[in-house]
């Protein structure tokens, strides 16, 4: 910049003025230079040579929204495809999701007497949360016989098959409880005071039987090859009450343990070699990593994946959880929160990013009340509603970073970076929680960064909801942006080479 500048010409000395006068004209002097010369108050850099994982995808869970809005092609294609979906509800085209994952509940409930007895129902479950079981009453665990029900769980069930049709291609089954006549005290929401083991001795192998017949069944029958199977929910958790509002059971670590090998064998048995065993969906980062570090190597050698939820939020011990089961693939298999706007999400999206290095992510409910759901909903009236920003913001990681590509070290704790090496483009994904900033992006690492760039960005204010721009310069492999007070930017920059022999090149995850 010139001296000419009149921002570079000497300051008169004022007469008498005091001290806090002039600092707060040189701070006023600093903050125009700042502007003036488009100096950014963070500059990330990059890694190319860095390797975070393959991604495998983004996910949601089927039961509850399924139970009641199974049948509805338009809620499948917004969330299994990427094409723009009128909602009627909302009055409103919002930008399909392209979610991949797919994550099935196995019922524990049915209607019927088992030797005199009938389901205890909790006074405080919505009907809608009573997910239909398969095996209505034990003794038989012949698949073909009268004590399955395969026409139970229709609605959610048809929403599996929709999602495989629009391109979805991971499945998980998993369990919220064991069948109820299974349950110690014959209520699938748990024990009476939510920290003893819910499932009956008698019936611990028939819980795992449970779970293997079905995904044979769904192999055979349905088209659908689950990747893997998921015995708990949230296990260790001491709120599975009998008086609670949903399903759920306690499970110890050790009866964890017993449950995974034979879950394990009972998959061996029926042939489903490429459908995994994956544990132990707790909570809690801490409780992953107790309940892990609990199991034997025998027991771990049956764990296919380590799933975990995200209801630490800003807390836990992501990375020790990474570092303690290295080796295997790591997944946030439920995440959920009650900020409608989306930037709770995105700031812990990215410690997961950062800190567990997970290769999938999954949201809990995409339609559900307030701010839980992406779309707003009271599935117990059959009411949907408008989206929530939040809805935008997953858009803003989940339309971009795809299966396939190798996640990178950004450089900047508030952004994601991925890498598709067979489109030769790079992935950014900022979310900015606090004051407007400035951020440049330095790609000199890599061999190639061409351009252009296109950014997309939601303001969780509603200001701007997904809106595509074409203004981003690069220049000499880097570029600067303005990121608004909570908001979250997706920028794809186009013709990005690696350098030669680095890691997102050769991975092979």
């Amino acid at each position: 910049m010139s001296l000419e500048n009149p921002l570079f010409a000497p300051l008169a000395a004022p007469p008498r003025r005091r001290p806090k006068a002039v600092l707060r004209l040189l701070a006023a002097v600093v903050a125009l230079l700042a502007a003036s010369t488009g100096r950014a108050e963070v500059t990330a850099v990059v890694n190319p040579q860095s390797n975070w994982g393959t991604w495998e995808g983004w996910g949601v869970s089927l039961c509850w929204w399924a139970n009641v809005f199974g049948q509805r092609d338009d809620l499948a294609d917004l969330v299994f495809t990427l094409k723009p979906t009128y909602l009627k509800e909302a009055n409103a085209t919002l930008p399909g999701l392209g979610l991949n994952i797919v994550r099935y509940n196995a019922g524990a409930c049915s209607p019927n007497a088992v030797d005199g007895a009938t389901m205890v129902v909790s006074p405080h479950i919505p009907a809608f949360r009573q997910i239909e079981g398969y095996w209505t009453y034990g003794g038989d665990s012949d698949p073909a016989s009268p004590a399955w029900n395969w026409n139970a769980d229709a609605n959610q069930r048809a929403m599996l098959l929709k999602a495989r049709d629009r391109g979805a291609d991971r499945f998980e089954l998993f369990s919220n409880s064991p069948m109820w006549w299974m349950c110690a005290n014959h209520n699938p929401s748990g024990s009476a005071n939510g920290t003893d083991d819910n499932l009956a001795p008698a019936f611990e192998h028939e819980h795992a039987l449970y779970l293997a017949t079905i995904a044979q069944h769904a192999r055979d029958d349905w088209g659908i090859t689950f990747t893997s199977v998921e015995p708990f929910n949230e296990p260790t958790a001491n709120w599975w009450k009998a008086a609670g509002t949903q399903e759920g059971c306690h499970f110890s670590p050790a009866l964890q343990a017993k449950l995974i090998a034979d879950l394990h064998s009972e998959l061996s048995r029926r042939g489903l070699a490429t459908t995994v065993v994956s544990a132990s969906d707790e909570s809690f980062y801490q409780q992953a990593l107790d309940t892990w570090n609990s199991f034997s190597a025998g027991t771990r050698a049956d764990v296919g994946r380590v799933n975990v939820h995200g209801y630490q939020y800003d807390a836990g011990p992501r990375s020790a959880l990474h570092a303690a089961v290295a080796g295997n693939k790591l997944w946030n298999s439920e995440y959920g929160d009650k900020d409608g706007s989306g930037i709770t999400m995105a700031a812990n999206l990215d410690r997961d990013f950062h800190e567990l290095h997970m290769t999938a992510w999954c949201y809990w409910q995409a339609l559900d009340s307030g701010g839980w759901g992406l779309v707003q909903s009271n599935p117990g009236d059959r009411w949907i509603g408008p989206a929530n920003p939040k809805y935008y913001v997953l858009a803003q990681y989940c339309r971009h970073i795809r299966s396939g590509m190798t996640i990178l070290d950004s450089g900047d704790p508030n952004s994601v970076a991925a890498y598709d090496a067979r489109e030769g483009k790079l992935i950014i994904v900022t979310e900015n929680p606090g004051a407007a900033r400035s951020v440049t992006y330095d790609l000199t690492r890599f061999a190639a960064a061409a351009g252009p760039v296109i950014r997309w960005l939601t303001t969780t204010d509603g200001g701007e909801l997904y809106v595509r721009h074409d203004d981003v310069i690069l220049s000499r492999k880097c570029f600067t942006c303005s990121t608004p007070a909570k908001s979250v930017q997706t920028f794809e920059i186009r013709n990005v080479d690696l350098l030669p022999g680095s890691a997102a090149s050769t991975s092979s995850n």
